[in-house]
């Protein structure tokens, strides 16, 4: 599949009539052809989310590695708790409540992870909107990878300076890892999770997103204010116009909740 009509797709939220037919590597060729077509017709990349970094959910959906895209300014907004999400021009979406980094810095090569947390200027719950365009979100890795990383949305909550939280890294990620979540929609408890889920934690996920990006030809690197969203520490699930979902993490993390128009 060309990357013009991948962005078609992307652009009209139709279904892809079959998978993209491509090896994983390649599938990371056509994202950036298409990340430069985007750039090409005026969006502004804001950074990046990395999928399927929760291995309890791996078995369901069949991709059993992380994978990552890019997040437009045309895609992410931002809110101090409570915010409005508009599912026009999404393809079958669906909501994962995540950890959000800021960068204030691009990470030195080969980075600790008291390197990468020294980059991090704060840190706050999000909800990343993703979507598929193959039917019943039934997909192999590559496609995910050539459907930009099954990103849509992202709306980031109250950001918390990094300087708040414990300066070594060892406390900070087992800080971030031991928090618990419970997802919510319309009132109703539908999913619970923890920041262990993804990769162990969220600074290991960031720091596994860090090594693949460099690894990945063609690939920009981080820059400062990038955004970096690291998986999802629930299930993926579908939403609906006028539906509203509260994620109640725990410290560090502030709640957010979010209503669908």
């Amino acid at each position: 599949m060309t990357p013009e009509l991948l962005l078609r797709h992307a652009d009209e939220a139709t279904l892809w009539p079959a998978g993209c037919g491509l090896a994983v590597g390649e599938a990371y060729e056509r994202a950036l052809s298409v990340r430069q077509l985007r750039i090409a017709r005026g969006e502004q990349p804001r950074g990046f989310k990395v999928g399927f970094t929760n291995r309890t959910i791996w078995p369901r959906y069949g991709v059993y590695a992380p994978i990552w895209g890019t997040v437009w300014n045309t895609t992410l907004a931002f809110c101090e708790g409570e915010g409005e999400v508009p599912l026009a021009g999404t393809c079958q979406p669906r909501i994962e409540p995540e950890c959000v980094f800021g960068l204030k810095a691009t990470p030195p090569a080969r980075a600790s992870l008291d390197d990468l947390l020294a980059c991090v200027e704060w840190i706050a719950p999000g909800f990343e909107i993703v979507q598929s365009h193959m039917p019943d979100w039934k997909f192999t890795a590559a496609d995910t990878v050539a459907d930009s990383g099954l990103h849509a949305r992202m709306l980031v909550g109250r950001r918390i300076e990094a300087t708040q939280l414990p300066r070594a890294a060892g406390a900070f990620d087992a800080q971030l890892a031991a928090a618990p979540i419970t997802l919510w929609r319309d009132g109703t408890s539908v999913d619970q999770g923890r920041g262990a889920n993804v990769l162990d934690g969220p600074l290991h996920a960031l720091a596994h997103f860090v090594a693949a990006l460099r690894d990945c030809p063609g690939a920009p690197d981080l820059q400062p204010g990038d955004v970096v969203t690291t998986g999802t520490w629930t299930d993926a699930w579908p939403v609906h116009r006028g539906e509203q979902w509260r994620a109640d993490f725990a410290a560090p993390l502030a709640p957010l909740s979010v209503r669908f128009t």
